[in-house]
């Protein structure tokens, strides 16, 4: 489990399947109240303040994107207590609102184009002519469809995450604000052009 710190009142916490699957929790369970996801949760909030000193009372939005074989991305957002909250003036209290979504496609954020590049030649034996690239604020954004052709889903995010990270955006917001660099059949058009 990592997090970083994106704001003053914003945090994000990337949670692999074995993050997961060490708590005994499904990526259905984030869904329930339930026990296990409540300790997650503080957990969580836990390692936010012993590693950026982050912590909460009152309301939290929290956002959770489940993402197909990568795990989760769960981002916390610390809101200004209301005058309901600070009636009770105990600082365990927290209301939650949580947001859930889930992505069918495999989308992976890269800081430069050698990390992009380096990750297509490692991970051009385990697809066919697949993903689509984007540039976007000054990174570079590796779109696979729901139905990628690959050997191993599990090793091709792993070399993914080698090399970029999960990425929330979705293939819409690419496409709208980004500029598509690769239309198709990126990752061999990659090793092809520049190894």
């Amino acid at each position: 489990m990592r997090v970083e710190r994106l704001g003053r009142d914003k945090i994000r916490f990337y949670l692999s399947m074995d993050d997961l699957v060490e708590r005994g929790i499904e990526k259905e369970d984030m869904w329930q109240d339930i026990p296990k996801v409540h300790e997650l949760f503080n957990e969580m909030m836990e390692q936010a303040y012993r590693e950026l000193g982050f912590e909460i009372a009152g309301p939290v939005a929290v956002e959770v994107f489940a993402l197909p074989a990568q795990g989760m991305v769960v981002i916390v957002t610390r809101g200004r207590p209301s005058a309901h909250s600070e009636e009770f003036d105990d600082e365990d209290i927290y209301e939650l609102e949580v947001t859930l979504e889930e992505s069918d496609q495999i989308i992976f954020r890269f800081a430069d184009f050698e990390d992009l590049v380096q990750a297509a030649i490692r991970m051009h034996p385990l697809v066919e002519r697949e993903g689509k690239v984007y540039a976007y604020q000054g990174q570079y954004f590796l779109v696979f469809d729901e139905d990628v052709k690959t050997k191993n889903l599990d090793a091709l995010v792993a070399i993914l995450s080698e090399y970029g990270e999960a990425s929330t955006l979705t293939e819409h917001v690419l496409m709208e604000y980004g500029t598509q660099v690769l239309g198709e059949d990126a990752v061999h058009r990659l090793v092809q052009y520049f190894s």
